[in-house]
């Protein structure tokens, strides 16, 4: 999944260095990651020039010994299959360093979430929050709203804990509309989603992606990711159906449970199953008996509902009473009234240095979306089409060429998506040389053995607190794109992705991680 990265456990490091490289480049690995003296190193066979970008200037003895390094290790048997995308460029000397296929297209994963957060961050800048207003056109009389209260969003995906508990956001919305004079509603709660259009899902997304909760539905009111949690428990004995406790409540999901309780120690095999606008997830596969509570996430099927049933019950538990439904705008006969309604109250989310953090640490899917619709806003249009339109202005204004990048959503969770190497590398040095991105830019990035997707991996070596980066994965494509600081506290900007393996992804993990090791560990001394 695309928030998922493998740990790469001691053993099957072991595993993937005696079976890629040998003993030989084993020991050379080994003894860069842990930083040892030059005259114990073993230089590797350089492969044909073709491998090679034969434009990089002039080289010293180090960055040939880097190079010959980084071709050992990419282009071993293992890898014949694997179609690399590799670019190293040194931001303070403007110097490429490394480089294969760079000018190729590879599917880069969540590193196109480099591409929108840049994109949105320049376009709208740092500072920009997202808004969301309660609304009416009745009057208050007597303690009485007499009419609806409308919710509408331009697209706050903050209403979740990752930035504080949504239900008293909503009790504090419940106290200022009591405040207002308001104890009863007369009317139903409306969510407006209108700033969207009926597009939820990211073109080329996969229907077998939809069940899960990395594939939320995409629209302007979001109420905890879109996403609710599962606690899939086995039954007393084989063959038993399974249970599943669903939080937070007001889904609109119906569940269908096919799912049973397996042998003891048999393979967990559960999978989630729903399809474009239904409400109903199917539940099948099996879990062993005896095993622990299995937890997964489940993308709702209408987010405008489920944000309002949940703000309709919390008004009823905080002194309103809501006489009303809650409904999606779409239900009314008529909805002319609603385009001009007074401003009871407004929220703003926190600024685009939050939810951009959010964004890149935790690989979220939904705010990438979010941002790529909100790219169109300058057009007047909140679509994909206008934040691809959006996108595309932007990096040609940075020498970004069209044809260096294809992008059809905000995530990269769409396999239509295509980039090079030279165009991350370019992408990453712009927000480095720009003094209004780079630190904020930074911010937002995974470090190595410390936080986000990057939490677990490059522990105990000179990459660790020092890499930041963004990774990326979809079945058969790994991604890594950041900065790394050499031992000479030179900075670097490199992408490593690989395509079209059918290797474990640990492999794919070690061997990227081993290599931002080698850049962490070059010296020119």
């Amino acid at each position: 999944m695309i928030t998922h990265n493998q740990v790469i456990r001691s053993d099957v490091k072991h595993h993937f260095y005696q079976h890629t490289f040998g003993l030989a480049i084993s020991a050379i690995c080994l003894l860069f990651t842990l930083g040892c003296v030059q005259s114990a190193r073993v230089t590797p066979q350089i492969p044909a020039p073709s491998a090679m970008v034969n434009t990089i200037a002039a080289s010293t003895t180090a960055e040939l010994r880097l190079r010959e390094d980084l071709t050992a290790l990419f282009e071993t048997p293992q890898f014949d299959h694997t179609l690399w995308g590799i670019a190293v460029r040194s931001l303070d000397r403007g110097e490429d360093l490394y480089r294969i296929n760079d000018k190729k297209l590879v599917m880069p994963a969540s590193n196109m979430k480099a591409v929108t957060l840049a994109a949105i961050a320049e376009q709208l800048g740092w500072d920009y929050q997202f808004e969301t207003q309660l609304l009416t056109h009745a009057a208050i009389e007597d303690g009485t709203l007499s009419g609806d209260l409308i919710v509408r969003s331009n697209g706050d995906p903050s209403f979740n804990r990752l930035h504080g508990d949504p239900v008293e956001i909503f009790t504090a919305w419940a106290d200022e509309l009591k405040q207002l004079g308001v104890d009863i509603i007369e009317g139903n709660i409306v969510g407006d989603d209108n700033a969207f259009d009926e597009s939820t899902l990211g073109a080329g997304w996969a229907w077998d992606y939809l069940g899960y909760g990395y594939a939320a539905p995409i629209g302007p009111l979001q109420l905890y990711q879109n996403i609710v949690s599962l606690e899939i428990l086995p039954g007393n004995t084989v063959g038993e159906p399974i249970t599943v406790k669903v939080s937070p409540h007001y889904s609109g999901l119906d569940i269908n449970i096919l799912a049973r309780t397996g042998p003891e120690n048999s393979t967990n095999t559960l999978n989630l199953v729903r399809l474009p606008s239904r409400p109903v997830l199917e539940i099948t596969g099996s879990i062993p008996l005896g095993s622990r509570p299995v937890t997964q996430t489940a993308s709702v099927p209408n987010p405008t509902e489920f944000f309002v049933r949940n703000l309709r019950a919390v008004l009823n538990d905080n002194g309103i009473t809501v006489r009303g439904e809650a409904i999606d705008i779409d239900a009314l006969v008529d909805e002319g009234n609603i385009q001009a309604p007074r401003q009871l109250l407004v929220h703003h989310s926190p600024p685009l240095t939050e939810t951009g953090s959010v964004l890149m640490m935790v690989s979220q899917n939904l705010y990438a979306e979010t941002f790529f619709r909100t790219l169109g806003s300058q057009e007047g249009k909140r679509t994909a089409e206008a934040g691809r339109n959006a996108v595309r202005t932007v990096m040609t204004s940075w020498g970004i060429s069209p044809d260096s990048y294809q992008q059809y959503d905000g995530s990269g969770l769409s396999r239509y998506n295509y980039v090079t190497a030279d165009m991350l590398i370019t992408l990453l040095t712009r927000m480095h040389e720009d003094p209004k991105h780079t630190d904020a830019f930074k911010a937002t990035l995974p470090i190595a053995g410390l936080s986000g997707s990057l939490e677990r991996r490059m522990k105990g070596g000179f990459a660790e607190k020092n890499a930041r980066a963004k990774t990326g994965s979809i079945s058969n494509v790994r991604a890594l794109s950041g900065y790394v600081t050499t031992r000479d506290q030179e900075l670097l900007a490199f992408t490593i992705i690989a395509n079209h393996f059918h290797l474990p992804q640990s492999v794919i993990d070690g061997a990227t991680d081993l290599a931002v090791e080698r850049l962490a560990s070059f010296t020119r001394h």
